[in-house]
């Protein structure tokens, strides 16, 4: 597989067991790796923002320090903000106060003809969309993160240009064909879960009063469980003909979506780490193409 400017960077969501993904991009930042296209979805948006504004151990940062200093999973933000997750804290204080954001880098690499694409939800249509801001706006930038993220059933809708949004996840949860439609033919890809594994769920239609409003919506979130599936297939598939490269973790997962065991998010952080540093390592100064000589960036 050969690496040009063109290559795109695909990341997949699985909420708190992003701090996988958070790893291996603080590793490609270690190294000056910067991918010119991206596309993320869930808790692959919100990591990936960190690599797109190029600040390293951001997302680590939010994802296990101020987890544990401000135990922002839980149902009572359900109760009290419509969110298990706090969305205040997380899409307000932490972007403009606590782990602020870096907006100037961020909309200066758009200029620079970077993008950034989070998938959604569509709630009236019952598929994905994925949208971008390079215009400046920082308000709605953190709002296409927060739609991106929204999980069904345990967070509001978001409004987004006067659209019900949720999480991307509930119709691409890997969206590398969408990169490969956007002209991407090769690709790396972050899954947060090892090779082999697959959801042993079982889907259900959804009853009537579940998003009443939206019958669309309940019939995507009735096929949730084989779209994950056959994208999960469909990632072997491109594995295999050589056409992507993949960095999963190696051992079976044992951080949960809403997990809040530090030192279980620690251990996800460093693999990560380590598996981003060894990509490095065997791809790019083993050879990687790239005509930029300061750094490696695609």
């Amino acid at each position: 597989m050969q690496f040009d400017k063109n290559t795109g960077l695909v990341l997949e969501g699985g909420g708190m067991r992003g701090v996988f993904t958070s790893g291996v991009l603080d590793a490609f930042m270690k190294h000056g790796l910067y991918f010119r296209y991206i596309v993320a979805v869930s808790a692959g948006a919100c990591n990936g923002l960190s690599y797109a504004s190029r600040q390293p151990r951001r997302a680590r940062i939010s994802n296990i320090d101020m987890l544990a200093k401000y135990n922002y999973i839980g149902l009572r933000h359900l109760v009290t903000q419509g969110c298990i997750f706090d969305p205040e804290l997380l899409y307000h204080r932490f972007p403009y106060e606590l782990v602020p954001f870096d907006y100037d880098e961020y909309f200066r690499n758009c200029r620079r003809g970077y993008r950034f694409e989070m998938v959604m939800t569509n709630c009236e249509t019952g598929f994905t969309e994925y949208l971008t801001e390079t215009s400046g706006n920082t308000h709605r930038l953190n709002e296409l993160a927060r739609a991106s993220s929204s999980l069904p059933y345990v967070c509001k809708i978001v409004m987004i240009d006067g659209k019900p949004m949720l999480d991307g996840g509930i119709v691409d949860s890997i969206p590398v064909m969408r990169a490969i439609e956007a002209g991407h033919e090769t690709n790396v890809v972050v899954c947060t879960r090892n090779k082999g594994w697959r959801d042993t769920g079982r889907d259900h239609k959804q009853p009537k009063f579940v998003y009443r409003n939206y019958p669309r919506l309940r019939v995507a979130l009735s096929h949730r469980v084989e779209a994950y599936n056959q994208q999960l297939d469909k990632v072997d598939e491109l594995e295999e003909q050589g056409k992507i490269l993949v960095i999963r973790p190696e051992r079976p997962v044992v951080v949960g979506r809403m997990e809040k065991d530090i030192n279980r998010l620690e251990a996800l952080y460093e693999e990560g780490f380590l598996l981003g540093e060894r990509f490095v390592q065997e791809h790019l100064l083993g050879g990687l193409s790239s005509d930029a000589s300061a750094q490696p960036q695609l």
